[in-house]
């Protein structure tokens, strides 16, 4: 039985600067694009939103400037229904931006991204108090690597100790102390993050495939570490869940034409973790997530392109999947 998640994001927020051309620049060099636009992002924000556009109960805790960027982060996150009551405006700093380079061809659309924090690094443990045991309130803390390391650490001590399963989202990659990934139910990096972060060579992959024996090799390392579970993306290959109890995997739902790759981590992510504790199998809610990041990387902007319940039912119902009936979801809505 299906029932409605009560997720809290501890991330950030960024007003994203995305810049469309033919191919992007070589150091020195100067290329002419042929489109520029704004759009709300940051890696925590995202998936706030997707997790709400879902049908989650999220509440979104950050920091912003206090200026007009920020507050058009604040009111898309609340139009989405996130519950922005807990973020903090800083006087010290700007909002946080991520100039987006979007490299754009016949073949897809690639990215190149380059994140100034900003406000985020204001947000602190002192700040999350309430959290020691305001945290008991939620089904699932949902974390990444765009704000201190220090708040991160706290946060999911606090989650920890409460009892709450973590999701954390090792990106943008960058070294976490140990004490971190022993809090970490579920830890989501890439394919190149997780051979990272594990410290051994890239997981091989194969027109078909990847390798299975660098794949485990990799999540066993990463658990040995004190995470409980790997979920690890493969971009074209899918994804897979690596537990004490084996390897759950989901194919890649491809589109006829990827515009911009730009949020589909985090909407990924996000779709994983409101599947997962609304109740689906974790097989099933990675395939949940994969439909939905499909629809996001069809369409342009980060949070722009993040989808509806309604919209990966449609496409759930569209490619046949028939791990679970879409219907089941409308407990969501």
């Amino acid at each position: 039985m299906l029932k409605k998640p009560k997720i809290l994001v501890v991330g950030s927020f960024m007003m994203d600067l995305i810049s469309s051309a033919p191919r992007v620049p070589n150091m020195g060099e100067t290329v002419t694009g042929f489109e520029f636009r704004t759009a709300p992002g940051g890696k925590g924000s995202n998936q706030a939103i997707q997790c709400a556009r879902l049908g989650a109960e999220v509440t979104m805790v950050g920091c912003v400037g206090d200026d007009a960027f920020g507050r058009e982060l604040l009111a898309s996150s609340a139009s989405a229904g996130v519950d922005v009551s807990r973020v903090k405006i800083s006087s010290e700093h700007a909002t946080g931006v991520a100039d987006i380079q979007l490299q754009v061809t016949e073949h897809g659309a690639q990215n190149r991204i380059l994140i100034v924090p900003g406000a985020n690094y204001d947000l602190r443990p002192e700040d999350l108090e309430w959290l020691r045991e305001g945290v008991k309130a939620y089904d699932l803390v949902m974390l990444q690597l765009e704000i201190a390391m220090e708040t991160t650490c706290f946060v999911a001590a606090c989650a920890k100790a409460a009892g709450v399963p973590v999701m954390l989202n090792p990106a943008p990659a960058a070294p976490m102390p140990e004490e971190l990934l022993a809090c970490a139910t579920w830890l989501s990096p890439n394919e190149h993050e997780a051979a990272l972060l594990a410290g051994m060579s890239p997981i091989r992959t194969y027109e078909n495939g990847v390798d299975q024996d660098d794949l485990g090799a990799v999540a066993n390392a990463l658990r040995e570490k004190g995470v409980e579970k790997v979920m690890i993306t493969l971009g074209g290959n899918g994804s897979v869940v690596c537990a004490a109890d084996g390897i759950r995997s989901t194919a890649c739902v491809r589109m006829p034409e990827v515009k911009d790759p730009t949020a589909a981590g985090d909407s990924f992510v996000a779709s994983f973790c409101t599947g997962v504790t609304a109740g689906l199998p974790e097989g099933e809610a990675l395939a949940f997530a994969s439909h939905a990041a499909a629809i996001t990387v069809s369409r342009m902007g980060a949070t722009p392109s993040l989808p509806t319940l309604d919209e990966v039912q449609v496409l759930l119902r569209e490619r046949g999947y028939a791990g679970f009936d879409a219907a089941d979801l409308d407990v969501l809505k």
